[in-house]
């Protein structure tokens, strides 16, 4: 099984590479699966201007869109982290997500967030969007309040995730359970 961790912040000065170093880390140390890490900076896409993907599956219209989505596709699961923005999620991660759709049906995904209330807005409104491309979002979500972040900030000290460590492993054991009952069902 593969679980994709997409940092869905392009920002300059994010916070999400810190994320993203903590939860692949956390994952790796597993061997009931493989984690790929997917940088939305990696895939400049230009707004989403094209015919509906969901009824021109795989149709690509660049080779970044290509690469991204053949990630996408191959990807038993997915965690989301995601900053809050003016109490949304970042466009980007939409833009992506609006240029794909078979690519992510019928998985799981789950969410780390942080920003104002952890991120917890933002993550709400992503899963009311995944229920629209068909997956199954998860419950449980990891939220990076305000003086973890801060902590982080100031030192580069990835300890201070230590605390949220019991919920990303609860949320791990749930995505694992998630992804193999949805991998086996698409087969």
């Amino acid at each position: 099984m593969l679980i994709e961790v997409i940092s869905s912040t392009t920002r300059e000065g994010r916070f999400s590479e810190r994320v993203a170093t903590w939860v692949t880390e956390q994952l790796a140390i597993r061997d009931d699966f493989d984690v790929e890490q997917i940088d939305l900076r990696e895939y400049p896409l230009p707004f989403f201007d094209g015919a509906a993907p969901a009824r021109t599956p795989r149709e690509y219209a660049s080779p970044e869109l290509e690469q991204l989505g053949g990630r996408l596709d191959r990807a038993d699961g997915f965690i989301v982290l995601t900053a809050e923005y003016n109490h949304g999620y970042p466009a980007v991660l939409k833009n992506a997500m609006d240029w794909t759709f078979v690519e992510w049906q019928r998985k799981p995904i789950a969410f780390v967030g942080w920003g104002n209330v952890g991120g917890a807005r933002a993550i709400e409104q992503l899963r009311e969007v995944a229920v629209e491309f068909e997956m199954a979002p998860l419950r449980h979500a990891v939220h990076v309040m305000g003086d973890v972040m801060m902590a982080i900030r100031q030192s580069d000290d990835l300890s201070a995730f230590a605390p949220l460590e019991p919920k990303l492993k609860l949320l791990t054991e749930d995505l694992i359970w998630w992804t193999s009952a949805l991998a086996t069902a698409r087969r």
